[in-house]
């Protein structure tokens, strides 16, 4: 008895196709042709398939199968790899369902949201903040994002940051510069409470150059100008009275950075 190639990949629940990738890498012993030409595929190309078939099912890359020997503990390790492989896959997939669980529950909020941060981002009050806080997630260290998202929540109703938050666009000089005189005063009592703050650079896994750009960028980028200029006024200040450069500091998301003279030009 004998089959074709898709005859025998029928009785193994796989297709043609897959049979024939299985012969390209030396997975399948090529069979015998008949005298008409055609692959005659026996019992134990089906076993072989329905091995391959079976390992696969348990986690085995196909890699891993062309490894397999007959010795026990050769398999015995295979086992072991992939089990810990899978249990480290099952672990990555159960935080994903905690993760849609909770975007469940917040429909509004952007399922691209970092993790953690679904209910900070669903109470954040303006589409600029959400998406600030977004890249705040992947240039920061962990303990800054602590300190930023502990603030987010502490500070979300102050009526400061509401008011920066509202700023039109087309606001006189004198607006400009009050706002920016109390967000100043605003900034160094976030710095007493969250002196995590005082240097968002700090240990970043992009690098504090890179960090700074990318932060420098999204203030520029999702904040309208009379927003920008209040921050960078705000910096201006805080150089005039510290007589030091000064630190790449955000408060909340409506006052996210201390812009210092060379970040500036992000807004050209």
């Amino acid at each position: 008895m004998s089959w074709s190639t898709r005859e025998v990949g029928e009785l193994a629940g796989t297709s043609l196709r897959t049979v024939r990738h299985y012969h390209d890498i030396g997975l399948l012993e090529a069979p015998a042709r008949g005298t008409n030409g055609y692959k005659q595929y026996g019992v134990r190309h089906l076993v072989r398939l329905l091995r391959i078939r079976r390992l696969t099912e348990l986690g085995f890359s196909l890699a891993q199968i062309a490894t397999m020997t007959a010795s026990d503990d050769d398999t015995a390790t295979l086992l072991r790899s992939v089990d810990a492989q899978l249990a480290d896959s099952i672990g990555r997939l159960q935080q994903a369902r905690v993760e849609l669980a909770q975007l469940l529950v917040s429909p509004d909020t952007d399922p691209s949201t970092p993790a953690g941060l679904v209910t900070v981002a669903d109470e954040a009050s303006t589409d600029a903040d959400s998406a600030f806080l977004v890249v705040i997630a992947q240039v920061v260290s962990a303990p800054v994002l602590d300190a930023y998202v502990s603030m987010l929540r502490a500070k979300r109703d102050d009526p400061l940051l509401r008011e920066f938050e509202s700023l039109r666009a087309d606001v006189d000089e004198a607006t400009l510069d009050d706002l920016a005189a109390r967000l100043l005063a605003h900034r160094h009592e976030l710095y007493v409470a969250y002196p995590a703050l005082r240097d968002l650079t700090s240990e970043s896994p992009v690098g504090p150059v890179r960090c700074a750009q990318a932060i420098s960028a999204a203030v520029a980028e999702l904040y309208n100008p009379a927003q920008f200029e209040v921050l960078r006024r705000c910096t201006r200040l805080q150089e005039a009275t510290s007589h030091a450069t000064p630190e790449t500091s955000p408060t909340l998301p409506g006052e996210p950075l201390s812009l210092s003279a060379e970040n500036q030009s992000a807004r050209g």
